[in-house]
């Protein structure tokens, strides 16, 4: 026989319980068999359902313990947000979600009531994730690896070994060449610059029309030109578009430190490396790009996710790791926006925080994102098939 709802099996229990406690011992056996076939439980459970202290029935339908605090509709908001910060973590999500939901009601683009945007501001890092628990999809793609050692000059350009550089002020930046070759090395393919401030978190990436060195060198020159810091010391792999005599001769007729990870060791370069994945490669992937017209398409997208990147989403710094046997712990800094960041950094002037900020209060995220998708539907056309 098939076993009845809940709600039913509770109304069966109650009608049973008073005459089940007046019955007979034999009598009681006869009611515990009729109400075990009907609701489908065991006969020391219904024992104990009888035990119970008799309960009105509710008029509609009943839920044990608290009320939730988030709703339906703070859950579909949360989802909204989630989706507009490029799906972040959760501890990236609520560091973010002021600066976000500020801008959206600047903009008039909430249509969330104000109860939600306050439950959303409260939210914790915790929470969000848990709510967001079975929206997320687990993507895991491997690329492959371009990188060609170059030899001239490896004597010159020392290893960073941490202890040339002040990694408390914002000017250090690693710098990775990220190819956009699909399966496939052979011939001519679009590679992206990235350059990220070991500080603050500050991402620039420019798309090339190869690893040539002369369009890798106008491309450094070119972020150069965007920073809103001094350029102070830069480090990259040993790479043949790096390691080479004009970018050498640049870095120290301009007084910028140059240096070099180890070879085969990309922990060197983990802050670049990072954003290789965040920044690049869930936003471009991994197909194949070739000619001036993907290059000119991908540095306009690039304008914009550089806006995107810096003013409104979280970066999280390590500050230790400490190991006990097989177990490591790790620390992070509270997560900031590299725009955040660069507005607690003493070392930038006044100046610059003011435009940074008149910069910032004149984004509107939904139009860079929106105005960013219509980018990539073009871009994604002009991919080859590997």
């Amino acid at each position: 026989m098939a076993k009845l709802e809940m709600e039913t099996r509770r109304k069966v229990i109650e009608k049973q319980r008073s005459k089940y406690r007046k019955a007979s011992k034999k009598e009681k056996g006869v009611i515990l068999d009729s109400v075990c076939i009907a609701t489908g439980l065991s006969r020391d459970r219904v024992k104990k359902l009888f035990a119970m202290k008799e309960r009105p029935l509710p008029s509609g339908k009943s839920r044990s313990g608290r009320h939730p605090k988030y709703g339906r509709e703070t859950r579909l908001a949360l989802e909204s947000i989630w989706a507009l910060m490029d799906f972040a973590g959760g501890k990236r999500l609520c560091a973010g979600m002021d600066d976000m939901l500020n801008a959206l009601v600047r903009y008039g683009e909430c249509s969330f009531s104000e109860k939600t945007q306050d439950l959303l501001r409260e939210i914790s890092p915790a929470t969000a994730d848990r709510i967001l628990k079975k929206e997320k999809a687990h993507m895991r793609f491997k690329g492959i690896s371009t990188t060609k050692p170059g030899t001239l000059l490896k004597r010159d350009i020392p290893i960073r070994l941490g202890t040339q550089w002040d990694e408390d002020m914002a000017g250090f930046l690693e710098i990775d060449l990220v190819a956009h070759c699909g399966a496939t090395t052979a011939g001519e393919y679009i590679n992206t610059l990235d350059m990220t401030d070991i500080k603050t978190g500050w991402t620039e990436t420019t798309a090339v029309i190869n690893k040539a060195q002369i369009h890798v060198f106008d491309a450094l020159k070119s972020i150069r030109n965007a920073l809103p810091f001094d350029m102070l010391g830069i480090d990259s792999d040993n790479g043949s578009e790096f390691i080479n005599d004009e970018l050498y001769r640049y870095c120290k007729q301009e007084n910028i430190a140059f240096t070099r990870s180890r070879p085969y060791m990309k922990n060197d370069s983990c802050h670049v490396e990072q954003k290789n994945w965040h920044v690049i490669r869930r936003n471009i992937g991994y197909g194949r790009y070739e000619g001036n017209q993907a290059v000119r398409i991908m540095n306009d997208y690039y304008s914009l996710l550089r806006l995107y990147t810096n003013f409104f989403m979280p970066h999280m710094k390590l500050i230790s790791k400490d190991r006990n046997g097989a177990h490591i712990t790790k620390q992070y800094e509270v997560p900031l926006s590299p725009y955040r960041r660069l507005l607690e950094d003493k070392t930038i002037s006044a100046e610059t925080k003011e435009q940074l900020t008149k910069i910032y209060l004149s984004l509107n995220p939904i139009t860079i994102k929106h105005d960013m998708m219509n980018l990539l539907k073009v871009l994604f056309k002009m991919a080859i098939p590997s």
